[in-house]
C-alpha cells in the first residue's frame, strides 16, 4: 500500500460544516463554549467550517509541535481572510517561506537586546505619567485608557510620535483592529467596511511620517529608521508600499495584544489578593527607585510567575491559523491539502494533564522546581516555531516594567456590580471595560 493510498483509507475528522457559505464562524466569534462543546463530543481534533473554509482545530501540545516542526513541510501559517487583507500584502505575518524569513531578520533588529534596552527610559516616562493621570482620576473604566497606553509606547518607540493614541492614526487604528477578525464583508455600515476604510487613513498618515524620514538628514533610532535604512540580501532598500505594512504590524503587535495581557494582569491580581501581597513583598524587597534596568526586571522572579499564570488563564490570542499545503496524518486522521487548521492556545492552557485545576489562577505552578512550562509546546502565549511572535520580549519586557510600577507606588480595586465577563474578539478583554477605584499607595 502506496503512502498516497494510506492516507485514502483514513477518515476525515469528525465535525460538522454549520450553515452554507458561513459555516460555524458566527458561533465560534459568539459561543465562548465553542470549543470546549466540541471536544467534549468529538474529541481533540475536529472539523469545522470557519471564515468560508474547512477547518480542522487541532488542540494539544503533541499538535503544535506537529504543526510548529513541519512548517512549510506540511503546513504554511494562513490567516482569515479579512485578517490577511486588513494587515497588507507585504506584512511579515502573512508571508511565508525565504521572503518571510529575510523580512524577519530585518523587523528583528528592533527587537534584539540592545534595542529593548534603550527603550526602557521612554516606556518608563510614559508609565509614570499614566499611572499618575489615573491615580488624580481615582475612578475610572481602566481597559480604553490601557489601549491609549500600550498605543502610545508603541507609536513612540516605533515611529516616534507623541501621545501617538490622541493623533488620527490613533483614531483610526481603533476601527481598524475592530475588523481584523470579522467577515470579510465590504460594506460602509459593516466591521470589515469601518477597517477598510480605516487602513487607507493609516497608510496614508504612515506615508507622510515615512517620507518625511526618508528625506530627513538621519532617518533615527527607532524602529522606523532602522527599517529605512535596512537592506534585504540582496542590497534592496524596503519600499515604501512595504514599510507602510511592517510598521502597521508592528504598531498591531506592540499594542492589541498586549493590552490585553496588561489588563488581564490587573484584573486577576485585584480578584487574588493573597498574589498581590507576594507581589508587592517582592517590590518592597528590591527597593527600587526611579527607572529600572534589564536585569532589575530580570530580577523579580515571582512577577515572572504571576505574568506566566496570567497569560496561561487568559492568553491574549486564542489560536493561530495554519494551512495545509500537503494532505497528510495526524492522530489517525487525514488532513486534506488545502484546509486550514486552527492550533488552540487557550484550549492546550486548559490540559489537565499539563495543569492540575487549570482553571484556578495559581503562580506557583510556574515556580522554578516546576517544570510546566518546559514541557513541549505545552505553554504558547506567544505561539512557536518558526512563526513565533517576534514582539515576545518586547512585550515581556513592558509588562514587567508596568507592573513593577504600579505595584511600587498604586493600589486599585475592582468596583462592584460590574460586567467581567471576558470579550474574547479581537483579544480578551472585560465586557464592561474593567472599572477601578485608582489611588497612590
Amino acid at each position: 500500500m502506496t503512502i498516497s493510498d494510506r492516507l485514502d483509507s483514513l477518515p476525515e475528522p469528525p465535525g460538522g460544516g454549520g450553515l452554507p457559505l458561513i459555516g460555524e464562524t458566527i458561533a465560534f466569534f459568539s459561543d465562548p463554549d465553542f470549543n470546549s462543546k466540541r471536544v467534549a463530543k468529538y474529541g481533540k481534533v475536529y472539523q469545522t467550517n470557519i471564515f468560508g473554509n474547512p477547518t480542522v482545530i487541532m488542540i494539544g501540545s503533541e499538535a503544535n509541535t506537529f504543526l510548529f516542526r513541519n512548517e512549510n513541510k506540511y503546513v504554511v501559517s494562513s490567516w482569515p481572510k479579512s485578517t490577511r487583507i486588513l494587515l497588507g500584502k507585504k506584512s511579515l505575518a502573512v508571508n511565508n517561506g525565504s521572503f518571510h524569513t529575510s523580512r524577519r531578520k530585518l523587523l528583528y533588529q528592533a527587537f534584539q537586546p540592545r534595542a529593548l534596552a534603550s527603550y526602557i527610559p521612554t516606556m518608563s516616562q510614559i508609565t509614570d505619567a499614566y499611572l499618575k493621570k489615573w491615580s488624580e482620576m481615582g475612578e475610572l473604566t481602566w481597559y480604553p485608557e490601557l489601549r491609549n497606553y500600550t498605543f502610545d509606547i508603541a507609536s513612540n518607540l516605533f515611529v516616534s510620535t507623541q501621545a501617538g493614541s490622541q493623533t488620527p492614526i490613533g483614531h483610526y487604528f481603533e476601527d481598524w483592529c475592530a475588523g481584523l477578525f470579522t467577515l470579510p464583508i465590504s460594506l460602509p455600515w459593516t466591521k470589515f467596511g469601518k477597517a477598510l476604510k480605516a487602513r487607507k487613513k493609516l497608510l496614508a498618515s504612515l506615508e507622510q511620517i515615512i517620507l518625511q524620514r526618508q528625506q530627513a538628514d538621519n532617518p533615527g533610532e527607532d524602529a522606523l529608521g532602522l527599517l529605512i535604512q535596512a537592506k534585504d540580501e540582496q542590497g534592496n532598500s524596503l519600499s515604501l508600499e512595504e514599510l507602510k505594512d511592517q510598521i502597521l504590524l508592528l504598531l498591531f503587535a506592540g499594542h492589541e495584544t498586549l493590552t490585553s495581557a496588561i489588563a488581564s494582569f490587573c484584573l486577576l491580581t485585584a480578584q487574588h489578593p493573597d498574589v498581590l501581597e507576594k507581589l508587592r513583598a517582592e517590590q518592597d524587597n528590591l527597593n527600587l527607585t526611579g527607572t529600572p534596568t534589564l536585569e532589575h526586571l530580570q530580577s523579580m522572579t515571582y512577577l515572572e510567575q504571576v505574568l506566566k499564570e496570567v497569560m496561561r488563564l487568559i492568553p491574549p490570542v486564542g489560536g493561530g491559523f495554519r494551512e495545509a499545503i500537503a494532505t497528510f496524518e495526524f492522530a489517525g486522521y487525514r488532513i486534506p491539502k488545502g484546509w486550514n487548521i486552527q492550533y488552540q492556545i487557550a484550549q492546550t492552557h486548559q490540559d489537565q494533564d499539563l495543569y492540575p485545576e487549570s482553571d484556578r489562577f495559581n503562580p506557583d505552578r510556574f515556580a522554578p522546581n516546576n517544570s510546566v512550562d518546559k514541557s513541549s509546546f505545552g505553554y504558547i502565549p506567544f505561539g512557536g516555531g518558526l512563526r513565533e511572535c517576534i514582539g515576545k520580549e518586547f512585550a515581556r519586557l513592558e509588562m514587567r516594567l508596568f507592573a513593577a510600577k504600579l505595584l511600587q507606588n498604586y493600589q486599585w480595586e475592582l468596583i462592584p456590580d460590574q460586567n467581567l465577563d471576558l470579550v474574547t474578539v479581537p483579544t480578551p478583554h472585560p465586557r464592561d471595560g474593567l472599572k477601578v477605584n485608582f489611588s497612590r499607595r
